[in-house]
């Protein structure tokens, strides 16, 4: 039997592979993840050689803070995540560039804990993430990410939305079940066909309590937090990046 210290090295060994998989499963079933952050990173309004702090809500797998760390390399992250197991998986993403990050771990509904009154920045940014919050938590989280930011500073979420229109919102999540089904190919048990897929995408959303808001909601709650320019920079079916400056 290893002992713990090796059962933990085996552990470690494991997180390559789980990041490819949860980066497989994310283009199966969010083809435009590549493209939200690229518009995301068009839209931040800093040179690339400009030092700043930004702080990211939700790191998962670090996805997002990989690209923006490798877009302005003088930079600096406070990344913020409640599963310990994905903070792991986004230190394995971020390799070289860990001493560039601060990891947080913690449930962001209490962000005030986990950010002490000095800390300030310049950009926080967040993608599919903020869609588990229920609209309160989303307005109490979004009001106390623009508290760490300067006067200027910006703040952009990628994100999902829902349609609301009923029959609007069937008619997408009908192109979405078909998209899912035609990228897998065949090649994934869980998605042979639309009926397979459908159930693995009630019972995924289901246990993660999926929470997602019309765009208009979402754009009042940047509002009421403070964002009076809040504005939606691309939108494409269920998902958008919106944000705005402080």
């Amino acid at each position: 039997m290893p002992n713990n210290s090796e059962s933990e090295s085996i552990k470690a060994y494991d997180f390559p592979e789980r990041v490819a998989s949860y980066d497989a499963d994310m283009d199966l079933m969010h083809p435009n993840r590549s493209k939200m952050v690229e518009i995301a990173l068009e839209v931040f309004p800093f040179d690339p050689e400009t030092s700043f702090t930004a702080l990211d809500l939700g790191v998962g797998t670090g996805f997002f803070s990989h690209a923006v760390l490798r877009r302005f390399p003088n930079c600096r992250v406070i990344a913020v995540d409640g599963a310990s197991s994905m903070v792991e998986m986004a230190k394995v993403r971020l390799g070289a560039q860990l001493n560039r990050v601060d990891f947080r771990v913690g449930e962001f509904r209490l962000l005030k804990r986990l950010l002490p009154a000095g800390d300030k920045g310049e950009l926080v940014y967040s993608s599919y993430a903020l869609h588990h919050l229920t609209a309160e938590e989303k307005l109490g989280v979004t009001r106390d990410a623009l508290n760490f930011l300067k006067p200027e500073g910006w703040f952009l979420n990628a994100d999902l939305i829902v349609a609301a229109d009923q029959h609007m919102k069937a008619r997408i999540q009908k192109i979405r079940v078909e998209g899912i089904v035609r990228r897998a190919a065949g090649r994934d048990s869980r998605f042979t066909d639309t009926a397979s897929t459908r159930r693995f995408l009630d019972d995924l959303e289901a246990r993660e309590q999926d929470k997602p808001l019309t765009l208009s909601e979402d754009l009042q709650i940047l509002r009421e937090a403070g964002l009076e320019n809040a504005s939606a920079f691309w939108v494409e079916y269920r998902e958008a990046v919106t944000g705005g400056f402080k």
